[in-house]
């Protein structure tokens, strides 16, 4: 957390800013480019758009980059689109702000009109970060954009997944939540999965992801924070869940309809 839906969703939020002058920025220091500070005031926002997990500010002559860690979210004009995030403090406390950016026609004179606000310091802005390296985007994802980008790999699925070159945008959450969906447990290695399980996968993630989006984000799976956290039944087919690591992240699933 956050994930590719929870950009999403901050994204959307931050077109408030689209045909606003930034009027001034503060940066902490320790967790941004340098220039920052410098290079934005007098700019006007032309577009924001989202990569992979990635939200990018375009002003004409620079691109602001918001990189998430497991705890950094947005507060835009005051309002926090996502009020908390699951497996973080639902605190708002000034001293953990890592960007604040004011505007020209912001809703208040004291309120930036953007914060970034992060506890643990894990997330990043960045100043014309190439990002020509990530993968097919979480909501542009098919089976034949999927089976390219899987293509000579051989680690598990669950790990390839969340490699942002492979797939950019999928965490930890809805890379379970998809292949709880798809019936693929997260132990296969690449290299043996069929066509049609590529297929399901694919399918999975255009599908599912949107629904979940729509709910609010990657908590709102079948495989919410509750029931990962409890394990108890399989919703499908009242299977056991389990747990278990796999590639230094915690994977839960199904062994009953996931093979």
């Amino acid at each position: 957390m956050p994930e590719g839906l929870e950009a999403e969703i901050w994204r959307s939020a931050l077109d408030a800013l689209v045909g606003r002058t930034i009027t001034d920025v503060w940066i902490d220091d320790r967790v941004a480019d340098p220039g920052l500070a410098v290079v934005l005031p007098g700019s006007p926002v032309e577009r924001i758009e989202r990569c992979g997990k990635v939200i990018r500010i375009h002003t004409p002559d620079h691109v602001l980059g918001l990189h998430f860690g497991m705890t950094g979210r947005v507060i835009v004009d005051g309002v926090a689109p996502i009020e908390s995030l699951e497996y973080a403090s639902d605190k708002d406390r000034p001293a953990w702000d890592r960007l604040r950016l004011g505007t020209a026609g912001a809703t208040g004179t004291d309120i930036p009109a953007l914060r970034v606000n992060d506890p643990r310091r894990l997330g990043r802005s960045s100043l014309d970060a190439d990002l020509d390296h990530l993968g097919v985007d979480i909501l542009s994802v098919d089976a034949d954009l999927l089976a390219v980008a899987l293509d000579g790999r051989r680690a598990a699925i669950k790990t390839v997944l969340l490699d942002q070159t492979v797939v950019a945008g999928l965490g930890n959450l809805c890379a379970d939540e998809v292949l709880w969906w798809s019936g693929v447990a997260p132990q296969r290695s690449v290299d043996s999965l069929t066509e049609p399980e590529v297929d399901s996968i694919a399918s999975a993630i255009a599908v599912r992801l949107p629904i979940m989006l729509r709910r609010g984000g990657s908590t709102m799976g079948e495989l919410d924070p509750t029931r990962r956290q409890a394990l108890g039944s399989c919703p499908r087919d009242l299977a056991p869940l389990q747990r278990a690591t796999i590639g230094g992240r915690t994977a839960v699933w199904c062994p009953g309809h996931q093979q």
